[in-house]
């Protein structure tokens, strides 16, 4: 995707959330939590003085990312949203709730191995030693092991809170440009749970649906991107 946006002129910020990438990763599991994760988002946003964002995400990055312009809404204009959701505090489904019981008895959370074996990445072996490169050994993984236990399973949950927040703002309040893109073969956060998003972002339009794409959508960013762009008028 970066160098889409970056060709096009555009400015790109992508930053890692603590636990990933080139973060850093404190080994306490209770120092995950959303508050602590949105804050940062927000704390970074400030500190840069981000304006006229274009906020792309997808995954995690979607449900702290979409409770953010409902607080910062001066400085958002569009949206790019994939395989993501906001937090309600509706039953989980099955796929969610196995995907949970995976992470919480395994000795070791394979992230490359995960990555390989999702139905629709298209598999390069340098790819999946790029997504074990920030983890040398288990004890780098706090933040990986925490953040599927994160996903809000009653109405009490902080992210909940934030999500119906951001329902209504998405409903009611937002006025700037938005694109959609579906990785179809996601059984956690594919097609059914992308429409049901879809339905609460005022004016989004017709998602674009990547038939081979599974939860890792944005392996598939170089046409997510130009397809972006071209929807908003911003290629060149």
């Amino acid at each position: 995707m970066i160098p889409v946006f970056t060709g096009a002129g555009h400015r790109v910020i992508a930053p890692d959330l603590f636990g990933f990438g080139r973060s850093d990763k404190p080994v306490d599991e209770s120092v995950y939590n959303f508050e602590f994760h949105r804050n940062s988002l927000i704390k970074l946003i400030e500190h840069l003085d981000l304006k006229n964002v274009v906020l792309v995400c997808q995954d995690w990055g979607g449900f702290l990312g979409l409770t953010l312009p409902m607080d910062m809404q001066d400085r958002f204009k569009k949206l790019i949203v994939m395989n993501t959701g906001i937090a309600t505090g509706e039953p989980l489904t099955e796929a969610a709730k196995q995907w949970i019981g995976f992470c919480t008895t395994v000795p070791e959370i394979p992230v490359g191995g995960l990555f390989a074996c999702d139905a629709g990445a298209a598999v390069n072996p340098m790819d999946v030693v790029a997504y074990d490169a920030p983890f040398p050994d288990n004890s780098y993984k706090a933040g990986v092991r925490k953040f599927p236990k994160m996903i809000p399973t009653d109405t009490n949950d902080d992210a909940v809170r934030y999500g119906l927040r951001a329902i209504e703002y998405w409903s009611n309040t937002w006025e700037g440009d938005s694109f959609m893109a579906i990785g179809m073969k996601d059984v956690v956060l594919g097609e059914p749970a992308m429409m049901a998003l879809r339905s609460v972002i005022k004016g989004c339009p017709e998602p674009m649906k990547i038939a081979e794409a599974g939860h890792f959508v944005q392996e598939y960013g170089i046409e997510v991107a130009e397809q972006a762009l071209a929807h908003f008028g911003l290629n060149r």
